[in-house]
């Protein structure tokens, strides 16, 4: 099990550069950081060999998260956004495997976060949204890619939110790379028992987030980190988990999550990085390191 922080933690812009935060998380601790796909397109081929080299240097593990944009939407009714959603993948796709990423999660098979100013159409987007990934698993398979598709909360996406519609549409997408990503914020919303929902994702569990209930680090809050530990080492995950903190307000990073007050306590960026890291030691000693 190796454990990981999302950069964005320390930033308030999707966009952020974050090969500068490569060499702070190895020195941290951390075996991996995860950072966001959104803008990797306009990264040049040489500030991608970079981040690779800085990452393969402070040996640390790359992989990445996205939400992909209404326009992007695998999942639409129209037909020429499924396209676009396609070229953008595929792109993206060959971008993050310049940096050895072999892990892409997040609402990879709609868009995020869901307009729900208008009714869904939660069958069909689902049954799109199977093609839709289906589609793309063989170009990310070439791609030595595996797809996570993460499963959210009711508030943010309505197509999967339980860890067994997480299960049931992988199955059904039937390719070997695509796989199930839990989250601790969002089961703590969705899920009877954290414990239940790991074991029922058991070997198609492909990546873990974690973070309490109000989405501080963990170690913070009420979030059963031992029966979460517990299940994990039950189904022999050996996986990714991903601590994703989010506790400052400000830019589209506190707009997009609903960051409306300072969660950090005010902490300046040394507070922060202690309180990351001794929420990884946590982590190693409750989940297993």
């Amino acid at each position: 099990m190796k454990h990981g922080i999302y950069y964005s933690y320390w930033e308030h812009e999707w966009s952020a550069k974050f090969g500068p935060y490569i060499e702070k998380v190895a020195k941290l601790g951390f075996d991996v950081i995860e950072v966001a796909a959104h803008h990797i397109n306009e990264y040049s081929d040489a500030e991608l060999a970079d981040i690779k080299q800085s990452a393969k240097d402070n040996n640390i593990i790359l992989t990445a998260g996205i939400g992909p944009s209404k326009t992007k939407n695998l999942s639409s009714p129209d037909t020429a956004v499924r396209e676009a959603g396609k070229a953008f993948f595929q792109q993206t796709l060959k971008n993050v495997a310049k940096l050895d990423i072999r892990s892409i999660g997040g609402a990879l098979h709609s868009y995020w976060p869901v307009d729900y100013s208008n009714p869904v159409d939660k069958e069909g987007d689902r049954a799109r949204g199977v093609e839709g990934i289906y589609g793309i698993a063989g170009f990310a398979s070439d791609l030595g890619i595996n797809l996570c598709i993460e499963v959210l909360n009711r508030f943010e996406n309505h197509v999967l939110n339980t860890a067994a519609e997480g299960v049931a549409f992988v199955t059904d997408v039937g390719k070997a790379n695509v796989k199930v990503m839990l989250d601790t914020f969002h089961m703590n919303i969705e899920e009877d028992s954290f414990g239940d929902a790991i074991r029922t994702a058991g070997p198609l569990l492909g990546h873990f987030h974690t973070g309490e209930s109000n989405r501080r680090v963990p170690g913070k809050g009420r979030i059963p980190w031992h029966e979460i530990g517990l299940a994990l080492r039950e189904i022999n995950y050996s996986g990714a988990v991903v601590m994703e903190p989010f506790v400052k307000t400000g830019g589209t990073i506190g707009s997009d999550i609903r960051v409306w007050r300072d969660l950090s306590g005010g902490a300046d960026e040394a507070k922060m990085d202690e309180d990351a890291r001794n929420a990884l030691a946590f982590s190693r000693f409750v989940l297993g390191s």
